[in-house]
């Protein structure tokens, strides 16, 4: 199926070409086409459908179990959370995975599912 994002969009405003754009928030890839003279922009229906879903389970606290197994505690993970993004359905395949742990603050532990932009980039935390 051929995306929105590969087409040619005019401003409805200024019938002049947009241009194509991306910007990243939250961790999010928003693409969108902007008009050069007057700078309106249409972002993506899909990313902001994503990102919107995104918002809603941020906002959402879960009660998690914390179990001891052997030397180690486990936590149980809410499905939503593993089914958000495509990618992370594997996780349910490749149950031991490596993830990144790590205690960010005296009552506050990270998991990182993927690795993020800074070690990307070469720059480890």
């Amino acid at each position: 199926m051929k995306d929105i994002f590969d087409t040619n969009v005019l401003c409805n405003k200024c019938n002049i070409k947009t241009n194509k754009a991306a910007i990243l928030k939250d961790g999010f890839r928003l693409r969108y086409f902007e008009c050069p003279k007057c700078t309106q922009r249409w972002y993506h229906p899909s990313d902001i459908k994503e990102y919107e879903e995104f918002k809603i389970l941020k906002q959402r606290i879960f009660s998690v179990k914390l179990r001891m197994v052997g030397n180690s505690f486990s936590v149980t993970i809410p499905r939503e959370i593993i089914e958000f993004e495509e990618r992370f359905t594997q996780l349910e395949k490749e149950i031991d995975q490596i993830m990144r742990l790590s205690l960010d603050e005296p009552g506050k532990i990270c998991l990182y599912f993927k690795k993020d932009l800074e070690e990307e980039n070469g720059k480890e935390r």
